[in-house]
């Protein structure tokens, strides 16, 4: 098993910006991806970016590509999500997600095995 636990999330102007932090503990060697997800009231699910674990590689959303950058610590276990230059429809719950299958880049949120329990991400314009 592998717990994941979000934070770092709240309440931002727009142009501004937010880091969330995702710590993972259990069985991390079983991890080969990590993935930050977001879901808006009354919408699916959506990738936003993921990780190699370990380091390796970085994939993003068309819709974050050059505002959004994720980066890991192993040492802390932990994954991290800069958000700069945030605007209202960035506004959703953010959740951090483990993958233990090897393929790249996975950006389909059922092919995941172990989610967070989300932080709200909310930007005022």
């Amino acid at each position: 098993q592998v717990q994941l636990v979000e934070s770092g999330g709240g309440l931002v102007q727009a142009g501004g910006s937010l880091r969330l932090s995702c710590a993972v503990s259990g069985r991390t060697f079983s991890i080969f991806a990590m993935g930050w997800f977001r879901q808006a009231p009354g919408k699916e699910r959506e990738f936003v970016a993921v990780i190699r674990w370990g380091g390796g590689g970085t994939y993003y959303a068309d819709s974050v590509k050059g505002r959004f950058t994720i980066s890991g610590d192993n040492a802390k276990n932990t994954v991290y999500l800069q958000m700069n230059s945030l605007n209202a429809e960035d506004t959703a719950v953010y959740y951090c997600a483990a993958d233990r299958d090897y393929n790249w880049p996975e950006r389909r949120p059922p092919k995941y095995d172990y989610w967070g329990q989300g932080t709200q991400v909310t930007v005022s314009s």
